[in-house]
């Protein structure tokens, strides 16, 4: 018998944690967790523990720790550790082959770098990573001989797309983009909407944030800025297409003109399922996509001037390196407060603008230089909030 795949899961509760857990729930004669962390979830946390009967797992804090306790009663909890410590430890369990992060924020970069020093394929579906610290990553990664397997739907897409192909062979990538819940805004319409219609999106189900994200365009951006550090191509490489429909996740275009273009139904366990196998597929239980039904595939350009968002993003990814982390604490802080009712929906690229043009520092070479931009930039864009409110 083929030995199972054994994985860990930073962000175990999250909505790409939950549909990992399924993944693995389908396949459980080819995977096994070794590993969950959480954040605050304590009672998913301690139901998931039960369930799979990980060897280690992780939470943001004692407290929390504590509760998840509470919830297991009578059961013994696995090995259980809190914070930075205990994503760490999760990252790098010597019996994980690979490390699933999806967590959101930037609190798992350490430990991504830490698995990668300790060998473990990472299936990456935290664009944070690469947004702040793209270069440091990536060349972690290639020094220790690990594989990075993107998670996120487009850049998946990408990757199967790319299947066997040599990258000198693109001419561009084409990330696809359902427009979010916004798309037929006008700019007056964008001036008055408020958290709860930015969370209503067309297509995905997400977390909080990167919904707004959706919305906001940024999260598309920081696919743009993510993609050029996992496939190696440049900023005028990259396109961004509006698709309503979300039904091609993106595409290829190579120097031949040939197009190859990754279809399939929106739900994130097919390219964690993928990431997962690689280099293999197993059958998934989930529904084909039937063309013998009339199939509507819409494109468009993203208008610029009503999501300035993703104009934002290119400009980060020409400039210097510390653009990006600028960019993308700005972003977090923003969001934050838009979610809190501090700050209108159109608010949001300001901050980041105003963020990205105080930033002076354009040295970003380390992590503790990572750390120092982005502790400036959270900052200064906390201040300009508080200037807003």
């Amino acid at each position: 018998m083929t030995r199972r795949t054994r994985i860990a899961i930073l962000g175990s509760t999250g909505s790409i944690g939950r549909s990992a857990l399924s993944v693995v729930e389908a396949h459980p004669d080819r995977l096994e967790v070794i590993g969950l962390a959480a954040g605050a979830n304590a009672a998913l946390l301690a139901a998931q523990i039960t369930h799979v009967k990980p060897r280690i797992a992780a939470m943001a804090s004692p407290h929390a720790i504590d509760t998840v306790r509470g919830h297991l009663g009578s059961y013994v909890p696995p090995v259980m550790l809190a914070g930075a410590e205990g994503l760490l430890a999760v990252a790098t369990h010597p019996d994980v082959d690979i490390l699933l992060c999806a967590s959101s924020g930037t609190t798992a970069l350490e430990a991504v770098l830490a698995a990668i020093e300790a060998r473990k394929t990472i299936a990456l579906a935290n664009k944070e990573v690469l947004v702040m610290a793209g270069a440091i990553v990536t060349q972690a990664a290639r020094r220790a001989g690990v594989a990075i397997l993107p998670v996120d739907s487009e850049h998946n897409a990408i990757h199967q797309c790319l299947h066997g192909r040599d990258t000198s062979e693109i001419t561009r990538l084409i990330l696809t983009a359902s427009g979010g819940p916004f798309r037929n805004h006008s700019h007056a319409e964008l001036k008055t909407v408020g958290p709860e219609d930015a969370l209503r999106h067309p297509t995905w189900r997400m977390g909080r944030k990167i919904t707004i994200d959706s919305a906001t365009l940024m999260n598309k951006g920081l696919e743009v800025i993510e993609a050029h550090w996992l496939f190696g191509v440049g900023a005028d490489q990259i396109d961004v297409v509006i698709h309503p429909q979300s039904v091609v996740h993106s595409m290829v275009e190579f120097c031949d003109g040939s197009i190859i273009a990754q279809m399939g139904v929106t739900d994130m366990r097919l390219p964690i399922q993928y990431a997962f196998s690689y280099p293999r597929r197993w059958p998934a239980a989930l529904p084909s996509l039937d063309f013998a039904r009339p199939v509507q595939l819409d494109f468009g350009p993203p208008d610029h001037t009503r999501f300035p968002c993703l104009a934002l993003a290119y400009r980060a990814l020409r400039g210097d390196a510390s653009l990006a982390v600028s960019l993308n604490a700005a972003n977090e802080i923003a969001v934050a407060a838009f979610l809190a009712g501090y700050l209108r929906f159109l608010s949001i690229a300001e901050v980041i603008e105003r963020t990205m043009d105080g930033t002076r520092d354009g040295n970003v070479s380390t992590l503790a230089d990572v750390r120092r931009v982005d502790h400036w930039a959270r900052a200064f864009a906390q201040d300009l909030v508080k200037g807003y409110n």
